[in-house]
């Protein structure tokens, strides 16, 4: 285990006279190196440029943001990693209303007020967990989930203070891995002994991953009718609600949570956007107005935001309001290529809106042309393109931007959003030619890939796939045949990092895409076989990666 006064900490804490009395605190247990942050949008910042090994977080952070809500993001955004230790001082007030609910949990919570020796023994316990878990984490971290699966099976025995803890890490990696009755059969197991918030949601989200959409609903009703502030739980019941086409429902859901939790912008923009789709653009303007305000303290603001505002304006004819939202937008985040083309769309809606048909031609021409190189442009976002480039007699563009979508997302749920959009404007049977020709496209990137492996051209293989994957970043099944191709390469040639991390990457983008897919416990389960033929531990990958940092420090000196 390491030791206190070798562990890099960061304290998030807004108050001086308390920023004070923790270093004071620290110090007095052999913690020396401690960095502060005064606010959320400094910690993801300092976060973004350096690892800690601790975090000590006050819960109570200001500007309409919380601890738990930054663990999330920093959790969400893959900001810091799973042995980053998190620990949150909070009132017992807080520690009441989060500690049995929260999904993602911190390490630890420390009750106010704080004794040195107390946190003392906290800290250190929270490090005995910590190393318990290590090696699942670091076997994670090279892809080998099935042997992080087989870590926590041996592991729970030897340490049967955190029984429950490897029981909920294997049902979320059986999950992860694509064997979702495996992880049903856990988070039962953990039910059987007590009726677990974080375990009921655990079996409603893989009940819904198998469109078991009955019983999770189910499970989910009952999981918020005991526990209101358990606000995870809406958000999965929302999402349920609205792939199974009840989108009233799903935002009656999330109206109930943001008023439990009214600061996480999220879940703020997705009510918004709800409101606009079900045809309540006064509340839609309430709510995507609070968002924007909001995201001006965010490090995870969105121009996006300002485009649906604009829309909810528009539809309340208020052409000054949102020409204002315009102004602002260019104002506090042009520059930026999503951000433009945000304000061209914005401006192609307005001059449509007020009968200018050559302004709002040109708008949406610059907004088409720019759409497809935008930076993590939504689906959504592109999808409001299509529409209007209909609308305004602009087909070509309309059906670039359709090809654009299925070329780059082309997940089952971006599929059928599509395809309804194109028959909302009567265009079905064009949305059923374009998809056709993009299938035919992902057949033939994929059957060249496939005949240079079965010829022996491993590495032209690799070559073409790794080109498929970027010109179809979105598209699974492009993904999985990109990883299958590095894989490959490597049963053949031997190991090679470079490709193994990419296969990872892809596998993950994949899995995130298609959670359900059949080929997922496939690949997860020939990476394993890889990862054991060849001896890979995590500590030679990360010797390796050591090494090849100080190789380039070196060489830039």
């Amino acid at each position: 285990m390491v030791a206190l006064d070798r562990l890099k900490i960061l304290v998030i804490e807004a108050q001086p006279t308390m920023r004070a009395q923790l270093r004071t605190m620290l110090s007095s247990i052999g913690m020396e190196e401690v960095q502060f942050a005064v606010s959320a949008g400094m910690a993801v910042r300092r976060l973004r440029e350096a690892r800690y090994d601790l975090i000590l977080c006050e819960y109570n952070l200001g500007e309409g943001q919380d601890g738990q809500h930054l663990l999330e993001d920093l959790r969400n955004h893959e900001i810091i990693p799973l042995d980053t230790l998190f620990v949150m001082i909070t009132g017992e007030r807080n520690y009441e209303r989060v500690v049995s609910t929260a999904e993602l949990s911190p390490n630890d919570y420390i009750l106010k007020p704080l004794a040195a020796e107390a946190l003392r023994v906290r800290l250190m316990r929270a490090l005995e967990k910590r190393d318990a878990l290590l090696p699942a984490w670091r076997l994670m971290a090279i892809g080998d989930i099935l042997g992080a699966i087989a870590y926590c099976d041996e592991a729970q025995d030897r340490y049967p203070l955190y029984l429950i803890d490897f029981l909920r890490l294997r049902a979320e990696l059986h999950t992860a891995a694509g064997q979702t009755d495996e992880a049903i059969a856990i988070y039962h197991e953990i039910l059987s002994a007590k009726a677990i918030p974080w375990a009921q949601l655990g079996l409603a989200r893989a009940l819904y991953l198998k469109k078991a959409y009955a019983e999770a609903e189910e499970i989910l009703d009952g999981l918020i009718n005991e526990h209101e502030r358990f606000i995870a739980a809406y958000d999965l019941l929302a999402k349920l609600k609205e792939e199974s086409g009840d989108a009233l429902g799903a935002r009656m859901v999330l109206k109930t949570a943001t008023l439990r939790s009214p600061h996480r912008v999220s879940r703020l923009r997705q009510l918004g956007e709800l409101s606009l789709s079900t045809g309540d653009p006064e509340a839609a303007e309430e709510v995507m107005g609070e968002v924007v305000r909001k995201g001006k303290y965010s490090d995870f603001r969105d121009p996006e935001d300002h485009v649906r505002l604009v829309q909810a304006q528009i539809a309340l004819n208020k052409v000054d309001a949102a020409a204002t939202t315009i102004t602002d937008l260019d104002r506090s985040m042009g520059g930026q290529p999503k951000a433009e083309l945000c304000k061209a769309l914005s401006s192609a809606l307005l001059h449509a809106h007020t009968g200018d048909t050559t302004r709002a031609q040109q708008a949406l021409l610059a907004a088409a042309h720019a759409a497809p190189s935008a930076s993590k442009l939504s689906v959504g976002i592109k999808q409001e393109l299509i529409k209007a480039c209909f609308d305004q007699d602009m087909g070509d563009a309309g059906k670039e931007l359709v090809m654009d979508i299925l070329r780059t997302s082309a997940d089952e749920r971006t599929v059928e959003t599509t395809r309804e959009v194109m028959k909302s404007i009567g265009l079905e049977a064009l949305s059923r030619e374009i998809e056709q020709r993009v299938q035919e496209e992902v057949k033939a990137l994929i059957s060249v890939g496939a005949e240079k492996a079965h010829a022996g051209d491993y590495d032209g293989a690799v070559a073409e796939m790794m080109n498929a994957a970027r010109r179809m970043p979105g598209n699974p099944h492009v993904l999985f045949n990109a990883a299958l191709a590095l894989l490959r390469h490597i049963e053949h040639r031997g190991w090679n990092e470079a490709f193994a991390r990419q296969a990872r990457a892809l596998i993950d983008r994949a899995r995130k895409l298609a959670p359900t897919s059949t080929r997922l416990a496939a690949i997860t389960e020939f990476m394993h076989g890889l990862i054991k033929r060849y001896g890979i531990r995590p500590e030679r990958i990360a010797e390796s990666a050591d090494k090849a940092a100080m190789f380039r420090n070196t060489a830039r000196r």
